[in-house]
């Protein structure tokens, strides 16, 4: 390089004003303040109040948790089954609900409207193709297990067996050929429910935290989501008792 160039290339930086060493340290922090502004903001915002002293105090709501009791001790493989019958009751829980409901709607029109055993018939015949209409579909989606838990429910909430509500609103024959199907599937639509034993009585408690309004927390303490509603449309029956013209 010629000393022209290289007097040129000096000449500017000559020209430029002193900066102080205090000012140059001030400058660095303005640029590392322009860098940290840039970038992304995360996590949550959080609201706040001012309280009498005109002091700002921060708030958050925090989500609800359940706090199992103490001294419960499950293995994996139990806990694994736990979970699975908490997801399953929160599907099937609110058709025996709408069961319990609507049986008891059936119940009351029968004895107020119903006087001859054929009128009982049609009457029958007529709320079993209602509840296909509604329920057929979310049924069939329904599996194995979420079937069975359904079963119990409906035991807990009709106070009847599986094996009674057939033979009491169908016949003999019918409930005696549910049960025979229910035995190629190592189960018994006879057996009652019973809140104090085995499944049962895992089942009632889950009751119990739904009917206390707590079911919500406690099934997001264990999936870490809130749970899915079941929405049913309709929880009373629309068939009437057909009577013959005479």
């Amino acid at each position: 390089m010629t000393c022209k160039g290289l007097i040129l290339l000096i000449l500017p930086l000559a020209l430029l004003p002193a900066v102080p060493a205090g000012a140059q340290d001030t400058r660095q922090e303005g640029l590392e303040a322009v860098r940290q502004a840039r970038r992304p903001v995360r996590g949550t915002p959080m609201y706040f109040e001012r309280d009498a002293n005109g002091d700002t105090v921060f708030m958050e709501t925090l989500d609800p948790v359940w706090i199992f009791p103490r001294g419960r001790r499950m293995r994996d493989g139990d806990w694994r089954k736990y979970y699975k019958l908490v997801y399953n009751f929160n599907k099937v829980y609110p058709y025996a609900l709408v069961g319990r409901k609507m049986m008891a709607q059936v119940d009351s029109t029968i004895a107020a409207d119903v006087s001859r055993r054929a009128e009982r018939t049609r009457y029958v015949n007529d709320v079993e193709k209602e509840l296909f209409r509604l329920f057929e579909k979310d049924i069939r989606n329904m599996t194995i297990s979420q079937g069975l838990v359904l079963m119990r429910l409906v035991d807990r909430e009709c106070g009847m067996s599986a094996f009674s509500i057939i033979k009491t609103y169908e016949s003999g024959f019918a409930a005696n050929f549910w049960q025979l199907v229910a035995r190629l599937f190592s189960q018994n639509l006879k057996t009652r429910y019973d809140p104090s034993k085995g499944e049962d009585a895992k089942i009632e408690e889950l009751c119990k935290i739904w009917d206390s309004g707590q079911w919500d927390a406690f099934y997001f303490s264990i999936f870490m989501e809130r749970p899915r509603k079941t929405v049913i449309q309709r929880d009373s029956l629309e068939s009437e008792v057909r009577k013959r013209s005479r």
